[in-house]
């Protein structure tokens, strides 16, 4: 079996404008530009302070190349420029041609525009403060909203669960059918533009697979990604009358939007 890229995929660049956003938002764009392509260049762009504190932990856990910058003069970003050049270059040389911005800086909505001319496709990823400069030269915005920390709850002396206890709790989930729910939110995602409102379950597990390459149906003691799927309320699985299977989101009773019911998915 040939595992090797397909030379006709779509080729994805993601340039991080790190001195303009949280470091919590890459993972939610690497979520989000999956659905496009291969990610071949992922690199982030900051001044020394902003790449050596905050930023290096999640530039290395997620493979990012940090592309340091210092500041020649008092209030120059030369972070932007260098981002901006390395899009042209990438796009001109071939190696992209489709690029997601991660800013809400609107300094690069010309960056934008100039991509689009030469026929490359851009997406940004960036904060509900993005002006609409930056929104509206871009082919597709997606919001991201920092997570709000859960309220801690305290557990009366009843509810404190003994160390045995736990361990056969855990030994128990360890063995059981896990359901995570980034599944159901890659459904949500890639069927939700689609007339059928559903997606094929190869370009679903191929998705998955763009955003953790460590994905796998077994890590979550399934024998396959159909198998996988069949056990969630909130998914549907159905086979086309050519034999391939799709998967589409179940048609919502009295769900509150944006809640997962319990039982649909475990984490």
């Amino acid at each position: 079996m040939n595992d090797a890229p397909d030379s006709n995929e779509t080729r994805v660049a993601v340039l991080v404008d790190c001195d303009n956003t949280s470091p919590e938002i890459l993972e939610y764009a690497l979520r989000v530009v999956a659905q496009f392509g291969r990610v071949v260049l992922r690199r982030g762009y900051g001044n020394h302070n902003t790449l050596a504190n905050k930023w290096q932990e999640a530039l290395v856990r997620l493979a990012f190349t940090p592309c340091l910058q210092y500041q020649y003069a008092a209030g120059k970003n030369t972070a932007d420029i260098a981002l901006a050049l390395d899009a042209m270059e990438a796009m001109f040389d071939g190696r992209a041609d489709t690029f997601c911005l991660v800013t809400s800086d609107s300094d690069f909505a010309y960056l934008c525009r100039k991509l689009r001319e030469r026929g490359a496709t851009v997406h940004i990823v960036g904060e509900a403060k993005t002006p609409d400069a930056l929104r509206n030269a871009s082919d597709q915005f997606f919001e991201w909203a920092k997570p709000v920390a859960p309220a801690p709850v305290a557990l009366s002396v009843e509810k404190v669960v003994s160390k045995a206890a736990a361990a056969k709790v855990e030994q128990h989930k360890t063995a059981a059918k896990l359901r995570p729910k980034f599944v159901i939110q890659a459904v949500d995602l890639l069927a939700g533009d689609t007339p059928e409102g559903k997606v094929g379950l190869g370009p679903l597990g191929a998705y998955l697979k763009r955003t953790d390459p460590a994905f796998s149906p077994q890590a979550y003691n399934h024998s396959g990604l159909l198998d996988m799927i069949r056990t969630y309320d909130l998914l549907v699985a159905q086979q086309e009358p050519g034999g391939h299977w799709s998967v589409k989101l179940a048609p919502k009773k009295d769900a509150v939007p944006g809640q997962v019911s319990l039982g649909a998915a475990d984490h």
